[in-house]
């Protein structure tokens, strides 16, 4: 995922960290075991929730209980392969498993083929001429996370449709000048370039290949300036009402498409993370907001949320005055949600779903509890952020969908405290919890970050993915992906030190985040992966015991922070996380962009370019199933209900290095070859028509 490190944006919240434990033997921790199976939703269909049998209770703080595998999955069917390192020749290109077959079907610029467009239309241009109007009808940039969604009965593994987000764009690759001669034609291009595609797959009768169907009347784009309602407790809010929406319900757009989630009802879940970065304050002030209250949208209101003087350099502030975040400081708190959107009504407006929370959302997994409600976790991917949970007030209903189209509007919501003795509570964010007496849930909301920290919740390494297991969804698992302030000289700030600079927190180790600075800046540079078990086998529990699953390293590094404990093939940066139907846990990797020197030098010599790998939960190993093009992060997957197609997104391509308007190919040239790199998704299979992972 997108992300920048700067000062800005950290969390200036010094939350206890359990400085008494700071001793921690990190060879002594053991692997947590999960249990195996799932089910899949079906399109249009109602589909079945997942077994919530087959967890057993913590044995003991800290440790919880081993799985046996079910019939499903019987252990890793492949080899791993080695790295793409320099020493491994360095290939830039998709490496796989003998056995194991890919194809591009979808790339950025590619036309989603909706109803009304001419066949092939518009087209991809290699030279970047492309202007915003087509931008509308291709493929937006940047794939991220994605969800299939296959047709009801026999046709589930051959049709169906497909989810794709689109996270950001490079400029130098957007546009045949770069940032050049910049005007409002260029921002609308990038902002189209944004958000979701809805295309309609196929594996066509005749070759046997997987197409995109054009054309379709479920093809769709949804972007930067899709119309989009606000609902749940901030709906209509003071904090959300701008002079474009004085009712404060509709918003323009949705933003920085990270990774994804889907409801059991068949509707899918965006998430917006780095909203942040396309607002700017160019002047420091914020217009007809007086005082510095931190609860509301103040000065540092926006600092607490990343917004700077300049945003991340996509300049869209310059020719629309909606990014502005000094002459519209309400606009910003209309961004930061959990978007839901049913595919199967083109027509139908976004939804942005305030009660589940406003920060950087990476994902968002659900489970339905055995009471029938839906709980939904997500992750706060910034530095020394939070870990949440939404419970909603209502039960899932699989025998009425209508009923269920409102259900994540009303609800609780928490946030994680990890405690030292492997034990955990839920806190709920609400004005009855201590600390938040003073106010409303829609500023609990719009705030959340801030109701975070006034409630003591444990400051994490990068949370991003979470997956919980579809045989024992009580097992959950989340991506803590790196943290370069963890564990160096905290500093305490929520008085703002300057627009760009609000203070930034750098908490000591703890239990749950165990590895920190050993006199580098670098902090937990290699990331890991924590689970926790909710109580009772119940997911609307408020507590839990916990433990972590793996710290990603590399042993042959001198310092003990950097070492680990993989058992089988190393990675660090631990990004998108998602367990298949079998019980197979797919690992994502988003380190460093730069191809040549994460390849070549610094912690990552030995572990390459951007990897998918596959763990047995059971039994911790680990083996690597796919090395990624130089310049890309791997990052969203989802598969057909037989197991036997997988769909997997390589982002930016050639980000990084010596890229440039001018020499767009400096990096890489995938997957084009002669023409400048896209963003795609692929389409793995088994050449024995086998299923993917299986033995």
């Amino acid at each position: 995922m997108q992300h920048h490190d700067d000062d800005s944006i950290s969390n200036p919240c010094q939350n206890p960290h359990f400085d008494e434990i700071l001793q921690i033997n990190l060879k002594r921790r053991e692997l947590l075991a999960g249990g195996i199976g799932a089910a899949l939703v079906g399109f249009f269909g109602v589909p079945g929730v997942s077994s919530l049998t087959g967890m057993r209770a913590a044995d003991a703080a800290g440790t919880i209980g081993p799985i046996p595998p079910s019939n499903g999955f019987g252990g890793i069917g492949f080899d791993g392969i080695a790295p793409n390192t320099l020493a491994n020749g360095l290939v830039d290109d998709v490496l796989l498993p003998p056995g194991y077959s890919y194809e591009v079907l979808y790339a950025w610029g590619d036309p989603i083929g909706a109803l009304g467009q001419r066949p092939g239309e518009p087209a991809w241009r290699d030279d970047a001429s492309n202007d915003s109007i087509d931008q509308t009808l291709q493929s937006g940039d940047h794939h991220d996370g994605m969800h299939f969604f296959p047709r009801p009965g026999r046709l589930g593994s051959s049709r169906g449709v497909l989810c794709v987000n689109h996270e950001y764009n490079n400029q130098q690759f957007l546009f045949p000048d770069g940032t050049a001669n910049w005007n409002l034609e260029k921002v609308r291009k990038s902002q189209h370039a944004h958000g979701v595609s809805i295309v309609e797959l196929w594996r066509h009768p005749r070759t046997g290949r997987w197409e995109v169907k054009r054309p379709s009347p479920f093809a769709r784009r949804i972007h930067g300036n899709t119309p989009m309602q606000l609902t749940g407790p901030a709906a209509g809010d003071d904090l959300l009402k701008t002079d474009a929406d004085p009712t404060g319900t509709r918003v323009l757009g949705t933003l920085n498409n990270c990774a994804n989630g889907y409801t059991p009802w068949g509707t899918y879940l965006t998430c917006e993370e780095n909203w942040n970065g396309y607002f700017a304050n160019p002047t420091g002030d914020v217009v007809g907001v007086p005082g510095d209250d931190q609860k509301f949208e103040t000065l540092s209101g926006q600092t607490r949320y990343g917004i700077s003087q300049t945003g991340f350099g996509y300049r869209w502030h310059e020719h629309d005055d909606r990014f502005r975040a000094d002459l519209n400081p309400n606009e910003p708190n209309r961004f930061g949600y959990v978007v839901e959107i049913d595919p199967s009504s083109p027509r139908s407006m976004p939804k942005k779903r305030t009660a589940l929370g406003r920060c950087k959302h990476e994902n968002c997994e659900h489970v339905v509890a055995g009471s029938g409600q839906v709980v939904l976790y997500t992750g706060d991917d910034e530095r020394n952020e939070y870990i949440y949970k939404f419970v909603t007030t209502g039960s899932y209903n699989p025998n009425n969908r209508r009923a269920n189209m409102d259900l994540l509007d009303e609800g609780t919501l928490y946030v994680a405290k990890f405690n030292g003795d492997n034990t955990g509570v839920w806190i709920p964010l609400t004005p009855a919890t201590s600390g938040l007496e003073t106010w409303s849930q829609a500023e609990i909301c719009i705030k959340t970050r801030q109701a975070a920290d006034a409630v003591g919740a444990t400051m994490m390494d990068r949370p991003e993915w979470i997956s919980a297991n579809p045989s024992a969804p009580a097992n959950v698992y989340c991506t803590l992906t790196n943290n370069s302030r963890r564990g160096t000289t905290p500093e305490s700030s929520h008085t703002p030190d300057g627009l760009n600079n609000a203070g930034s927190a750098r908490p000591p180790v703890d239990a749950a985040n165990p590895r920190g600075d050993d006199g580098s800046p670098s902090g937990n540079a290699y990331g890991h992966i924590i689970r926790w078990h909710e109580d009772g086998d119940d997911s609307t529990s408020t507590t839990f015991t916990w433990d972590i699953f793996v710290l990603a390293g590399d042993p042959d590094k001198t310092e003990e922070r950097l070492q680990g404990n993989v058992n089988g093939d190393l990675f660090n940066s631990p990004d998108g996380l998602w367990f298949d139907s079998a019980g197979r846990l797919w690992i994502q990797t988003d380190a460093t962009t730069n191809a040549l020197s994460y390849a070549t030098g610094g912690v990552n010599e030995n572990i390459g370019t951007n990897q998918m790998l596959c763990a047995d939960p059971a039994s911790g190993e680990i083996r690597r199933f796919l090395t990624g093009p130089l310049g890309s992060e791997v990052t969203g997957v989802t598969g057909t209900p037989d197991r036997k197609t997988l769909f997997v997104n390589l982002q930016h391509p050639g980000e990084g290095g010596s890229s440039s308007a001018a020499n767009p190919t400096a990096v890489s040239d995938w997957p084009d070859r002669g023409a400048r790199p896209r963003s795609a998704t692929i389409v793995i299979t088994r050449d024995n028509g086998g299923e993917i992972g299986g033995l």
